[in-house]
């Protein structure tokens, strides 16, 4: 049996819900949140989960690429997290656009493949979450 070892635990103690506020243990993360397309001034989940899960994606593809003898250059990625509502519940909907320049287009999807496959967000969101990679 192979036994787990806890690398990192991320503690956020929020308050007030979509129009709260939300801090870290460590407050380096103090933030306000708002209700998407409300009048508020803070961000909101469906930002925050964007901003992880590209963060991580992108240090996946860097460990796959290494892998695989890929050298990767100003690599960028534009996060879309949609809130969907639909039969009266609500989900998400979500898209990567990565930018790999000078990798032709095979290789680049290879990359990003193994970094799906890597990626612990990926990997949460996998089953739960419609994704969609776009080559940019």
């Amino acid at each position: 049996m192979t036994q787990t070892q806890t690398l990192y635990t991320g503690k956020v103690h929020v308050t007030g819900g979509r129009d709260g506020a939300a801090r870290s243990d460590d407050a380096s993360l103090d933030i306000k949140l708002s209700t998407p397309g409300g009048p508020g001034t803070g961000t909101n989940p469906e930002q925050l989960l964007a901003a992880g899960w590209s963060a991580c994606f992108q240090g996946a593809m860097a460990i796959c690429a290494k892998q695989m003898n890929v050298k990767l250059t100003d690599v960028a990625i534009d996060a879309e997290i949609d809130l969907n509502l639909a039969d009266g519940g609500f989900f998400l909907a979500a898209r990567l656009n990565i930018s790999l320049p000078g990798l032709d287009p095979e290789t680049a999807h290879t990359v990003i493949e193994a970094a799906h496959r890597t990626c612990p967000y990926s990997k949460a969101l996998q089953g739960n979450v419609d994704v969609a990679f776009n080559l940019v």
